[in-house]
């Protein structure tokens, strides 16, 4: 998957994420979930975005650090929106969604992580 694609991958997530939260009951679990929820689902994508646009690797990584953060809390709001019985059909598949990309930005991360400790451990070895 590149770029582009994981974009609107992400993009995609967030407006299934919106929809999801407007599906929610208005109580007051509904609303305090549904404002947590609509908050890391829709970074996910932004996070990610920004992280495209990084100077550096460390801005890199630290955005995608942050873009898995926001995708694992996703699922956290998820399967709680499911076992506490809010809303379950169309949340299986959402949380699907995000366990997905929350393993896509965990190997993207590690990968990236190991690639620029490879990169400082040779340029420090052509120092000396």
């Amino acid at each position: 998957m590149d770029e582009r694609e994981l974009k609107n991958r992400t993009k995609q997530f967030a407006l299934r994420i919106i929809k999801i939260v407007d599906a929610l009951p208005k109580t007051t679990t509904g609303r305090a979930i549904g404002n947590q929820l609509v908050r890391s689902g829709t970074s996910v994508g932004a996070n990610y975005r920004a992280a495209c646009r990084g100077r550096s690797k460390a801005e890199f990584l630290s955005k995608l650090g942050i873009v898995l953060e926001e995708s694992d809390e996703c699922e956290f709001w998820l399967e709680l929106i499911i076992e506490a019985g809010l809303i379950n059909e169309r949340a299986e598949p959402l949380l699907q969604e995000a366990c997905e990309l929350t393993a896509i930005f965990a190997k993207s991360f590690y990968t990236a992580r190991k690639n620029k400790s490879q990169n400082s451990q040779i340029i420090k070895s052509l120092d000396h």
